[in-house]
């Protein structure tokens, strides 16, 4: 993983402007994520519903960006297509150099597995599991021997400053604790991404401010985190903002104009 510091400079504009008006063309490495014209629609019984209309979205490797806006602003349809959980009704996702948007289901699942780290509002953790064997388990879907699992469980709690708690179980954790055994679960495939869905919306606001302490850590450390929230003071911890309103990609600015824009 690559070191930066908490200042590391974002993706300009012009920069982004640039690889979003390249159809066809696949970006350079620096990009993880570039979608160009992404349009979902669902048909709801015979009623066409427009979730997305034509979406325009380019991070850089290591950046720190949320992704917000209201319900029904199609943020949480933007998340599943850029977790591979859904493909695009038409436009382009490319996810680190490869065009995912046209893949099958078995494909988008090896992709998912490989490229991207999923953190949820509900931990999802085994409650008679301790937290280093809640860790190990993508490492043994992934069929990964027992004492590799077990050093990488161990680095990815490190990461997340739980070594000392790692032989605990979920009931004999904190609300923030068992978020960051998530976090650590997700980290420990070594993934492109982290995507975090709301990872705050079960935690009180001290807490929340502990695991957005958490996120700003790991972006500085190198990896690339993309949060997905309808809350302007947790977006506001990222480092550029991305707003969605009626589908349409309604303002993409750095944190500090977001947090002036809205008074956060």
């Amino acid at each position: 993983m690559s070191q930066l510091t908490a200042e590391a400079p974002l993706s300009s504009t012009a920069e982004r402007a640039a690889v979003l008006s390249q159809p066809g063309a696949a970006p350079d490495n620096r990009w993880v994520i570039v979608t160009r014209g992404i349009q979902r629609h669902y048909d709801m019984g015979g009623e066409i519903v427009r979730a997305l209309r034509g979406v325009d979205v380019a991070i850089a490797r290591n950046e720190y960006v949320a992704i917000m806006g209201p319900s029904g602003s199609g943020k949480s349809t933007l998340m599943n297509i850029l977790g591979c959980l859904d493909t695009p009704t038409s436009g382009e996702y490319w996810l680190n150099g490869t065009l995912v948007s046209k893949m099958s289901d078995d494909q988008l699942a090896r992709i998912r597995n490989k490229e991207i780290g999923f953190v949820f509002q509900t931990f999802n953790l085994l409650p008679r599991a301790t937290a280093l064997h809640n860790v190990e388990l993508p490492l043994v879907y992934a069929g990964i021997g027992a004492e590799e699992r077990r050093e990488r469980a161990r680095e990815a709690l490190a990461s997340v400053q739980l070594e000392e708690r790692m032989d605990h179980r979920p009931n004999e954790l904190s609300g923030g604790q068992r978020q960051r055994v998530a976090i650590a679960r997700a980290l420990v495939n070594r993934p492109s991404i982290l995507l975090a869905d709301e990872p705050t919306g079960n935690l009180d606001s001290a807490t929340s401010e502990e695991i957005m302490k958490v996120f700003e850590q790991l972006a500085s450390s190198g990896q690339t985190v993309i949060m997905v929230t309808h809350e302007p003071d947790i977006a506001a911890h990222a480092r550029r903002v991305v707003v969605l309103r009626d589908g349409l990609v309604a303002t993409d600015d750095r944190r500090e104009a977001f947090a002036e824009r809205m008074q956060v």
